[in-house]
């Protein structure tokens, strides 16, 4: 290997580990010999990655209990906030946020990461999600772009997570089959297995692409250009083909934890809730994701368990409708409360987490919300939404327009440049809030 001469001394080695071996004609990965952390070979510290949590409870929470009265840093704690005290510096509450023009009650759960317009329209066709758009434009640099979980949901019907076509992306609900996922090797002939099958699917895809190529030409332009959108994700669906075979080929990383133990009884509500956020916390620790999406089907929930001692009036979607019925607000209000504190918990283990100087939680954008403002009237407009980690400057109440609300994918925007992506635009927004920055 030539080392090119820069005058006197001993000459810089411009280069890295892999274009050495690159130089060398080989792909054999080496270890970080000291020889490649001498001067040298020298790099800038990597900082940890950013990450992203988005949930989303499609029956949302009491509105009078979640938003404080007053805005600005100093704002005064709301009853649902008390439960997160120990926080308070660490997250941002928001109200005056909406999607324009989602309407239509439940029918707006799907959109929470979409804001694809009028569900309840005639021919209504969902987008991409934020999630699925963050993807694309940091390409897989984890065994899995996304993970995208669910809790009592109905897997068929509900996601947060949809392709560029409006496709469904299914949930995954059970614990003890994510841990699978990331952490249990197959043997050889197993994984053997599983990239025949992938280079399958990349031949039949081939195939197609061929076949739909000729087709074109005989198109008049509108269908030329559906059918172009079709082909372009034809061809990124490959792309991630090749890439899961070559992470198919990667031993997965080790943990010590336990293989968790799947919750089968919907009731236990709030213990599925709790493990699943645990599930998306060990993706973040061993880097198996960078981002996870977690739909929490209260819809779908039947009569559950609040506390030891109390379960509730009627299944969750019922509660929501309480029509003012004080024994349904009073109870739906400690469904909240109990909420909260899970989100409590779960900010805490972050901290505990120490990473890159910092600790998890700061690597880790954790966004709560609801695709309702008010379940109990199908209200779609002011939705709760709390935004806590993620390097933000947090501790205060931003209040935008509860009549005129704000874009809440100008937060979104507002997440993906904190993810390092410069986009322009996603979906409905006009612009950032760098209020938080």
């Amino acid at each position: 290997m030539k080392i090119p001469e820069t005058g006197g001394g001993t000459p810089p080695l411009r280069t890295s580990r892999r274009r050495f071996l690159r130089g060398l004609g080989v792909t054999l990965g080496l270890p970080a010999l000291d020889q490649f952390t001498a001067p040298a070979f020298a790099k800038s510290p990597v900082a940890p990655p950013r990450r992203m949590l988005l949930i989303s409870n499609n029956l949302g929470v009491l509105p009078w209990h979640f938003f404080p009265k007053d805005s600005g840093p100093d704002y005064t704690l709301s009853p649902y906030l008390e439960e997160l005290r120990d926080h308070r510096k660490d997250f941002t509450v928001f109200s005056g946020l909406s999607h324009p023009a989602v309407v239509g009650g439940h029918s707006t759960e799907n959109c929470f990461l979409t804001a694809a317009k009028d569900p309840t329209g005639s021919g209504f066709r969902n987008t991409i999600s934020l999630d699925q758009f963050a993807v694309e434009h940091l390409g897989q640099q984890t065994r899995f772009p996304t993970l995208n979980l669910g809790v009592n949901i109905d897997k068929a019907n509900r996601s947060l997570s949809w392709t560029r076509d409006g496709v469904l992306l299914p949930t995954e609900d059970k614990p003890s089959e994510l841990f699978r996922r990331m952490f249990v090797q197959g043997n050889p002939d197993e994984v053997e297995r599983q990239l025949q099958r992938l280079e399958e699917r990349g031949s039949i895809l081939d195939t197609v692409s061929d076949d739909l190529r000729g087709f074109q030409r005989k198109l008049g332009r509108d269908d030329r250009e559906r059918l172009d959108q079709y082909l372009t994700s034809v061809r990124e669906l490959e792309e991630r083909l090749h890439v899961a075979g070559e992470w198919e080929q990667k031993p997965k990383p080790a943990t010590d934890r336990e293989l968790p133990e799947d919750i089968l009884d919907r009731a236990k509500f709030f213990e599925k809730f709790d493990l699943m956020l645990r599930m998306a916390q060990l993706a973040f620790e061993s880097d198996s994701t960078r981002i996870v999406t977690l739909m929490v089907d209260g819809f779908a929930t039947p009569v559950f368990e609040i506390s030891e001692e109390e379960k509730s009036l009627n299944g969750y979607h019922n509660l929501s409708h309480h029509g003012q019925a004080k024994d349904k607000v009073a109870q739906l209000e400690r469904v909240d409360r109990r909420q909260m504190r899970v989100l409590r918990d779960l900010f805490q283990r972050l901290k505990e987490k120490p990473e890159g100087g910092s600790n998890l939680l700061d690597q880790s954008m954790v966004l709560f919300g609801s695709n309702l403002g008010d379940a109990n009237i199908h209200n779609s407009t002011n939705l709760p939404i709390l935004l806590a980690g993620g390097g933000f400057n947090h501790g205060r109440h931003l209040a935008f327009d509860r009549d005129d609300n704000q874009p809440l994918c100008n937060l979104f925007v507002t997440l993906l440049h904190q993810m390092g992506i410069e986009a322009d635009r996603f979906a409905s927004s006009t612009g950032t809030i760098n209020e938080i920055i």
